[in-house]
């Protein structure tokens, strides 16, 4: 048999790697705290504003998909650490801060 040649031979291209695991992570985690700060701004929240535990159960939990819902306590932990929200004693209670209804 003969070797075929072609006019515009195909190009070794390779497959592109797929998205790193970390990116995804972040892009859950932002989705999560996200939720948490569109709540306190759709219910224009001043410092002081209580989100409570029915709140965080309809509007986050019930929304949140299986990759979202791992995320859950590290976005809550980078909320706090950011000085965006703190929680109450039952660690489920909201309350925004001022420096979160600064950025709202």
């Amino acid at each position: 048999m003969s070797k075929k040649t072609y006019a515009n031979p195909p190009q070794n291209r390779q497959r592109k790697a797929a998205p790193k695991k970390s990116l995804l992570e972040t892009t859950a985690k932002d989705e999560v705290k996200a939720m948490f700060m569109a709540w306190f701004k759709k219910n224009r929240a001043v410092a002081g504003h209580v989100m409570g535990k029915q709140d965080v159960i309809t509007y986050v939990l019930k929304k949140l998909d299986k990759k979202q819902d791992g995320f859950l306590e590290q976005a809550m932990d980078e909320l706090k650490r950011s000085g965006l929200i703190e929680t109450k004693e039952d660690g489920v209670t909201l309350v925004l801060t001022q420096k979160g209804a600064e950025q709202l």
